[in-house]
This record gives structure tokens, sequence and C-alpha cells, in this order.
């Protein structure tokens, strides 16, 4: 394993609930981070095709049977990603061509099947050799987000050795699940990825609780969505409706290192290619020493156990 990795976030809206446009955004980004020398970039919870912000600003949309919200529904399906599909392939391709691992948040959709109307919140991992290697969905959609979002499963909750350790991740309020954490942590967690609508101090509390308390690097990334990115179909608040630029979202990404201090200080209000080299990646097992809830703190003896891998895909 080589004791440092150069990690980029890209913090940058994708082009909202157009797939076909965000794929080229997104080529663009891999090159410009390819460029200053990443050997690994996340972009963030459903980067493709944009996080659903509206659902906690938007009046009238829990409205029943309201009419903008199953529009905007209706272009988040049809904007979404399918696993496998020719987006996947082609992210694959990037990854391949570029030498680089990437990490990218997705609205997930089923053509035929189980849960053919239903959208995931997913992450998608693909290493160097362009293969998709983890493919995990949230396994509970937060608060408002569960009138869009189907339940996940426990298939994704594992790490992936890419090349510079063993890589895992999780979506949003999957941090405040116990469990959840704990199934990583047992997986030999080297760097955990935690994708965020924003990483604002709360988000930043949980981000490096998990990096001391899974002794690991955690790559805390947040979005970028403006006013103007907002579905059109639905009205705006009024304080809102004159300011196309305002941050709905504004990033707050960072780096944690396993002792749960900075390596890049949150960056708000900044869109573009974050960088951060981590330096030596043997720091996770260092802190062990002192904590490690995978062995001597977690006492096997006293608890039990076990994630189940329902295979229902």
């Amino acid at each position: 394993m080589p004791q440092s990795v150069t990690i980029a976030i890209i913090q940058a809206s994708p082009v909202y609930l157009n797939l076909a446009k965000s794929l080229e955004k997104m080529h663009e980004y891999i090159k410009k981070a390819t460029k200053k020398g990443a050997d690994m970039i996340v972009f963030g919870e459903t980067w493709l095709c944009g996080y659903p912000s509206w659902l906690d600003h938007c009046p009238n949309i829990a409205i029943w049977d309201h009419e903008p919200t199953k529009e905007v529904f209706l272009k988040m399906l049809k904007s979404g990603v399918e696993v496998p599909s020719a987006t996947t392939t082609q992210i694959g391709k990037w990854a391949k061509q570029y030498k680089v691992t990437i990490m990218v948040g997705a609205n997930e959709v089923v053509s035929k099947g189980r849960g053919n109307g239903t959208i995931y919140n997913s992450l998608l991992l693909f290493d160097t050799e362009g293969e998709l290697v983890n493919h995990h969905r949230k396994l509970m959609p937060t608060y408002t987000e569960k009138m869009l979002y189907g339940h996940g499963d426990g298939q994704g909750l594992k790490t992936v050795d890419t090349g510079f350790g063993e890589i895992g991740g999780l979506i949003c309020w999957e941090h405040w699940m116990p469990l959840s954490r704990q199934a990583l942590h047992n997986e030999k967690e080297v760097i955990h990825v935690a994708v965020w609508p924003c990483v604002f101090e709360r988000h930043q509390i949980a981000s490096r609780h998990y990096a001391f308390e899974g002794r690991c690097f955690v790559i805390a990334a947040g979005q970028i969505l403006r006013v103007k990115d907002m579905p059109k179909e639905l009205e705006m608040p009024a304080h809102l409706k004159d300011q196309p630029d305002h941050f709905m979202l504004n990033g707050g990404s960072c780096v944690i290192g396993p002792d749960g201090n900075y390596l890049l200080e949150p960056q708000f209000d900044i869109e573009g290619v974050l960088l951060c080299e981590i330096k030596d990646l043997d720091r996770v097992y260092k802190e062990r020493m002192t904590l490690d809830v995978t062995g001597h703190y977690q006492r096997p003896d006293v608890f039990d156990f076990k994630v189940k891998e329902t295979d229902y895909r």
C-alpha cells in the first residue's frame, strides 16, 4: 500500500436534473482533477443529477396530489442513473483512462423489475480498472427525503481495497446510525467517504466523530446548489425569488485525519476542485493503539453483531 494519496473533492453543482450535461461536466472535472495529480475523486450526494434541496425550501410540495411536485419527481426519474447502464460504463471508462478512483453519488433508478417507480439515493465506487466495485443504497431516507427515495439494503455496507487501503462510504444521516458505522469499521476502513448535502456544523461533528471512532481518514463532501438551479415547476420562498445566485447548499467539504483533526479545513462558498494530500496512510494503525472499535473496544464476548446482506435487487 502506498503511503500517500491525493484526494480531489469536486465541490460543484451538476447540471440539475440533466444527466447528459451532468456527465459532460463530470468529465471536465475529472480531467481538471487528474491534471492536478488526484489519485481519487469524490463527487457528492446524488451529484447525478442533483440533491433535492427543494424538499426543505419550496412551499406546497407536501400537498397531496400536487402536480408540480409530481412533474419534478418525473424529471428525477428520467435523469436518474440505472446500475449497471451506459452511464456507469462511461464513468468506469474515465476511471480507467485517467487511472483514478472515483466515488459519486446518484439518484438511482430501475427500468424494470422490482422498484421501477422508486428512486434510490446511492453511492458508487469505481476503481482504476474501470470496474464498479461497490454500490451502496442509502438505508434510510431522511425526513422529507422519504417522499422520494426507497429504502436501501446491506449489500453496499462494505469496503474495497483500491490500491491505497480499504475504502467505504456512507450517505448523510447514515453517520448517525451506530450499526452502519460499526459495519464499515469492521471492514478495516482506511479511507471513508461521507457525502452530505452541505457539511455544516452538525455534519462536521458527525464526520469528525466518525474519523475518531473508526480511526480512519474521512473525506466529507458537500454540495453546491443555487436558487437558479431549483426546478422551475416549484414555487420558491418569497425571500429567495429575486436571489438567483444565493447558495441553497454552500459546500463545507473537508478532509479529516484518524485523530479527528482537519487535514483540509471546511471550504464554504467555493466552487471547484478541492485538493488534499494524505501523506501517511499508516496513521490509521498508529491511532488504533488507543482505540480500536473492531478489537479491544468492541468486546465480542459481550456484544453480537451481524449485517444481513439481503439480495433483492
